[in-house]
């Protein structure tokens, strides 16, 4: 039976009896909750996505399954062994699936969750981990305190040097891409439209977490209004007049330069619109963990070609070995850039 964040603590009573992890030490989370961590880690949880990719990256081996079952294009990327593993449904975000009974019965030594750290999810959190004695962790998802959250992870885990090396990786792309456009003040920067659906009429609203790559490197269009994602009218889109059109949807990015709603959009005029590679996870967005981190190179070489003329390839290659313990062939590296799958 699925279950919402209400019926999930309204549920939890019955879970009193549970018996408790062993403790033999304590870790701190981004909220700062102390957690009792097993002496030994060897199944981690995954509360959503976002939480399943950044443990896959760090600790394989730990992640008991899948919030959704990679397809086979995705597992192409991925460990065989780990990329199969089963779907156990998440505890947060949209469309809570778990089953509680179920995540018991997996017995694991921690839930991971990385994302928003607001009360409502420290709440869930302390919660769980009070009625079912299992340390909940909380990491911040925010896309530049990815190095943080790496640091933690491997703390968590007992994986501190891998944490760490994580950690250095993610803070010197951050830091090598940024300083390079640190010249160009924002009112410079290019006028960005993130197209999601078919219409491409959803976006991200100003400080949105499906939008943080691109507003680190240009200006969101719809940004001016705080929020998180958004429909709009192509009334608006039009009033906007982007530059660049970044999507994630395959029929949109066909579509919109013959459709005639679009015809008017600067973007759409000059044929820049920019389809997302998403293999085995989206590069800009869906869903936003550590895999951005690569999109954020494809992104500042459609932004600013001019200041960045690194092989992509090589850069694609380079990030899936270390990231998803995969090295692709050309053939697979191409498939991802053009946004096949």
């Amino acid at each position: 039976m699925a279950f919402t964040r209400r019926s999930l603590l309204a549920g939890l009573s019955a879970m009193a009896a549970a018996p408790r992890v062993a403790r033999a030490a304590s870790v701190t989370d981004a909220t700062g909750r102390v957690l009792p961590i097993p002496d030994k880690v060897t199944r981690v949880f995954p509360a959503g996505p976002p939480a399943a990719i950044m443990l896959y990256t760090l600790a394989p081996d730990l992640l008991i399954g899948w919030p959704r079952a990679n397809r086979p294009q995705e597992r192409e990327f991925l460990l065989p062994d780990i990329g199969s593993r089963p779907e156990v449904g998440r505890i947060t975000g949209r469309g809570n699936t778990a089953n509680l009974e179920v995540v018991l019965a997996l017995k694991p030594d921690l839930i991971l969750d990385v994302g928003a750290t607001s009360q409502t999810f420290v709440s869930l959190a302390a919660r769980v981990q009070e009625q079912t004695g299992i340390p909940y962790a909380l990491l911040d998802g925010r896309f530049v305190h990815m190095p943080t959250a790496y640091r933690k992870l491997g703390e968590l885990t007992g994986r501190r040097a891998e944490g760490e090396d994580f950690a250095d990786y993610t803070h010197r792309t951050l830091t090598v891409i940024t300083e390079r456009i640190a010249d160009t003040p924002p009112e410079k920067r290019p006028r960005v439209y993130y197209a999601r659906g078919p219409r491409g009429l959803e976006t991200g609203l100003g400080g949105s977490i499906n939008v943080e790559t691109i507003e680190l490197l240009a200006r969101n269009v719809a940004g001016e209004r705080q929020g998180a994602l958004a429909n709009v009218s192509i009334e608006q889109v039009l009033l906007w007049n982007p530059d660049v059109i970044i999507t994630i949807d395959k029929d949109f990015a066909a579509n919109v330069r013959k459709d005639p709603a679009w015809i008017g959009v600067a973007a759409a005029q000059s044929g820049r619109v920019h389809l997302s590679p998403k293999l085995p996870f989206g590069w800009v967005d869906f869903p936003p963990s550590v895999n951005r981190l690569i999109g954020l190179w494809w992104l500042a070489r459609i932004l600013y070609p001019e200041r960045f003329k690194e092989d992509l390839t090589a850069i694609t290659r380079d990030f899936y070995k270390r990231f998803y313990h995969v090295t692709p062939n050309e053939a697979q590296i191409a498939q991802v850039l053009e946004g096949r799958g």
